[in-house]
């Protein structure tokens, strides 16, 4: 999963949104670096990406592009269903889309020490609105070029929208599939951290 899905589903309290976010900037171990909701909303992350790799749904979609291409297909996937996400929006979301990115662009711009390079990013992402933009199909191209200058060999991402537009369907179908069942986990983990706070 991209940003807006771990956004989506990491809880809506200011440092759960925060954590959703963290958990792609902070890496090793967590134990007295953050305060405990943070943390957890960092835990939360990681844990939605493993339930995600491993689920058989995820396998399956990874196993609808070229054998050529499995090794990068797990990255194209993230931003096609954020992609998918922000396009069915309301199917999964009781807020507007835009309702719910100004939140986040306002969190964000609240948080004095963002780590990393979050602290460089977060200002272009709410400049230019990277979450509803996700909507635009177009924009998945825009973001694969943007990944592709930060891997060791670009070339791994060459030629990916080609096949995103020949798999658009099925891939949306998977998505349709797998994101309710996404949501189950992360509200039950939700849940059970709540229960243990309480």
């Amino acid at each position: 999963m991209n940003y807006l899905a771990h956004l989506h589903l990491g809880g809506q309290r200011p440092p759960q949104l925060l954590g959703s976010l963290y958990g792609d900037f902070v890496k090793g171990p967590l134990a007295g670096r953050f305060p405990d909701e943070l943390a957890d909303a960092i835990q939360l992350h990681r844990s939605i990406d493993a339930f995600t790799d491993s689920h058989p749904l995820v396998k399956d979609a990874i196993a609808r592009f070229p054998a050529g291409r499995r090794r990068y297909a797990g990255i194209i996937l993230d931003v096609f269903f954020d992609h998918c996400l922000a396009r069915d929006w309301l199917r999964y979301a009781d807020m507007p889309l835009e309702t719910f990115t100004r939140k986040v662009y306002g969190v964000l711009a609240a948080e004095p020490e963002l780590p990393g390079s979050l602290a460089l990013i977060a200002p272009r992402m709410a400049a230019q609105d990277w979450l509803s933009s996700y909507r635009d199909f177009a924009v998945v191209e825009q973001v694969l070029a943007g990944i592709s200058r930060r891997l060791s060999r670009p070339q791994g991402l060459a030629g990916a929208m080609q096949e995103l537009q020949a798999l658009y369907q099925p891939l949306s179908a998977d998505f349709a599939e797998f994101y309710p069942v996404l949501q189950d986990f992360a509200q039950a983990a939700l849940a059970g951290r709540d229960s243990s706070v309480g």
